[in-house]
């Protein structure tokens, strides 16, 4: 029997098929090449940057950040759908899952994938961050009670912005709604 090939873990990290970095503190310490090409930088570039420079907004960058903690903190990982911005300021809708090292400290040090969504999910109308962070939690199948809770609005607050989508995107109903943010025509 012949012996297993030692694993260069450098060499799966750098041509992962996903995004991938290492944060401490929401900077990026280590990324793959997969991740600078999806949101058009390179590599060496985004080494010492904040998170901040992959999100549309400041707000969006800190909300996102605060949402995270209590969440982390409980299970140790992360994950949602929600939209980023590239270098050249197009937005676009990503897949986003983070396991934190230190259980304490959720943001202190982590491990964060990212998957280019664009493909199957263009972002197709302009929206406000506010508009952007409702979308990505009803995409989760949140109810806007439960979504009022999470980012501290009234659900009246809520069902106004949930409002305000249906309009721009068409749609009649909040499921027809759900169906054209997720990039589901019928």
């Amino acid at each position: 029997m012949s012996a297993f090939p030692t694993i260069d873990y450098e060499t799966i990290f750098r041509h992962a098929p996903v995004g991938m970095c290492v944060s401490h503190n929401r900077v990026i310490q280590a990324c793959n090449d997969t991740l600078a090409r999806m949101f058009g930088y390179p590599s060496a570039d985004l080494v010492g940057k904040s998170f901040l420079v992959l999100y549309p907004t400041l707000d969006e960058f800190e909300r996102t950040g605060a949402r995270i903690v209590p969440i982390m903190s409980a299970k140790g990982h992360y994950s949602d759908e929600r939209i980023m911005k590239r270098a050249n300021q197009e937005l676009f809708w990503c897949h986003v899952s983070g396991r934190s090292l230190i259980h304490d400290d959720p943001h202190a040090a982590g491990i964060w994938t990212f998957e280019d969504l664009s493909a199957k999910r263009p972002v197709t109308a302009e929206l406000t961050p506010r508009e952007r962070e409702i979308a990505a939690l009803l995409v989760e199948g949140k109810t806007s009670k439960l979504i009022a809770r999470q980012v501290g609005l009234s659900p009246r607050t809520v069902e106004m912005h949930r409002a305000k989508l249906m309009r721009k995107f068409s749609a009649a109903t909040s499921s027809e709604l759900v169906h054209r943010l997720v990039g589901v025509t019928g």
